[in-house]
């Protein structure tokens, strides 16, 4: 009979807010402003992931060798690459990156040899459709746009 008036009564439920209210403080309550103020980001967090480009010629640092792509857990890196004929090397052609499926676990930018992928502090990637979400070699090179906020 006692177990029944417990349920009946929400005993648990009431102890349990008492307990949330008990520790509720309003001084400790923090709220940041975040579109207009930007939070800070740990030193080492891994967001957006960038191409890197040689500062002199604009020319991308990677070399198509596929390490980050034979190295990434979910397989959503994809390199292209065609061999120059005057010169025997391999060159970029593609590059797309599955932003949506990634777990930014930095395996990609350990493997590469050149330091040509990283991942960067940026953590807006927020976009409106699936397709939106898959960034090809322009995209990667110039990194994303920071979203710009009016009220």
């Amino acid at each position: 009979m006692k177990e029944l008036l417990k349920a009946v009564f929400l005993v648990d439920l009431i102890k349990g807010l008492a307990v949330t209210f008990r520790n509720q403080k309003p001084s400790l309550i923090y709220t940041e402003q975040y579109p207009k103020e930007r939070p800070l980001v740990a030193e080492r967090y891994r967001g957006a992931p960038r191409l890197n480009v040689h500062p002199d010629t604009d020319e991308t640092l990677c070399i198509a060798c596929n390490l980050c792509a034979l190295a990434c857990p979910e397989q959503l890196i994809v390199v292209g690459a065609e061999r120059n004929k005057e010169t025997r090397r391999k060159e970029l052609t593609t590059f797309t990156y599955d932003v949506s499926r990634c777990m930014f676990c930095g395996l990609c930018e350990d493997a590469c040899p050149v330091d040509a992928l990283e991942l960067t502090q940026d953590f807006e990637l927020a976009s409106y459709t699936r397709e939106g979400a898959i960034w090809d070699r322009q995209m990667l090179e110039e990194g994303p746009l920071p979203t710009e906020y009016k009220h």
